[in-house]
């Protein structure tokens, strides 16, 4: 058996995941005071470096507030946290799944159909190419889920590149990254939107054509699907 030392940053990783768990289960409340770095080494059996460095990832996932010289506290995740903690929560039980999983299908929806509309008005002539070529390979016969998700990804990143904003690119990041932490799977319609070659096509066609409007309704019914059924 081959063994080797455990890297520095993964005893920091294992930190961050606990205390990040601690905070969004609700057992350390918001304005609770942190045990100190020497105490939270001790309860972990890490070195003060590995929890200093948790501690600072966790500050800037909004968690935290560190005062120099005073006591460090929680804060209330809900007014403070970023998209980041999205992936987070789909392991600590305080949002039930299918919430998430709901909140989540409409965050895609919305920001789907505000960047089809966007690269319909701003897409260079070689993005607006990528995108017909990302919608082609949707595929006309049977597929694995896995394949088509990859096929999904690739276009919209397509379409959100092509609507030169940034903002949503990241957002699109987080929102597949916590999505594949529940299960895809488990969107109910998932799998069907992902298997609608002509919507897709159709939703292509009206971007190449730069008719921002009738992009900005494709998408809002295609991606929609899946908020509706969720709802229901």
């Amino acid at each position: 058996m081959s063994i080797s030392p455990i890297p520095r940053a993964a005893l920091s990783d294992a930190v961050f995941g606990r205390l990040v768990d601690e905070i969004l289960s609700g057992r350390l409340l918001p304005d609770d005071a942190l045990p100190a770095e020497r105490d939270l080494a001790e309860t972990f059996e890490v070195n003060r470096h590995a929890v200093r460095e948790a501690l600072k990832r966790v500050q800037q996932t909004g968690l935290i507030r560190i005062s120099q010289g005073g006591k460090t506290r929680v804060l209330d995740w809900r007014s403070n946290a970023g998209l980041d903690v999205l992936v987070a929560l789909t392991h600590s039980g305080v949002v039930p799944p299918i919430r998430l999983l709901r909140d989540m299908a409409e965050m895609r929806r919305s920001v789907g159909t505000d960047a089809a509309r966007l690269c319909a008005e701003r897409a260079t002539d070689s993005q607006l190419a990528l995108v017909v070529a990302t919608a082609d390979r949707y595929p006309t016969g049977t597929c694995t889920f896995a394949e088509l998700s990859t096929i999904d990804r690739t276009f919209w990143t397509a379409v959100i590149d092509g609507s030169d904003n940034l903002a949503y690119r990241l957002g699109l990041n987080t929102i597949v990254g916590a999505i594949d932490e529940i299960g895809a799977d488990h969107l109910t319609g998932f799998p069907a939107e992902l298997a609608d070659r002509d919507a897709h096509l159709a939703l292509a066609d009206r971007i190449v054509a730069r008719d921002s409007v009738a992009a900005r309704e494709l998408a809002e019914e295609l991606l929609g699907r899946v908020v509706t059924a969720l709802d229901s």
